[in-house]
């Protein structure tokens, strides 16, 4: 499966365009990663802590879009957007949208 941000893949015409796929991850902060990224704020420096769990929910978001493009009979997903929210009470939580269009290579 070939997921790109462009609407086309060199070398590879689309044959057929299959519709929207989507899909979303939301990730919790919790009261240490908090602490830890105040202390960041404060003394200065990046929050590995929570630049860890961005990747993880991206590659979530991803990974799922991915599944789903192959539930629709897709062997590629073309013009994706990564998008981030935060989501819940006070934004403590954090919401990773993917979107993209199912296509036959």
């Amino acid at each position: 499966m070939i997921i790109s941000t462009t609407d086309k893949i060199e070398g590879y015409p689309v044959k057929q365009y299959l519709g929207i796929v989507s899909s979303e991850a939301i990730v919790g902060a919790n009261f240490v990663k908090d602490f830890m990224a105040g202390m960041r704020d404060f003394f200065g420096g990046r929050s590995k802590t929570y630049e860890k769990t961005l990747k993880e929910a991206t590659e979530t978001a991803i990974h799922e879009l991915e599944q789903r493009a192959e539930e629709m009979g897709g062997n590629a997903v073309v013009g994706i957007k990564v998008d981030y929210e935060t989501v819940g009470a006070q934004g403590s939580m954090l919401m990773v949208c993917c979107v993209g269009t199912v296509v036959i290579i």
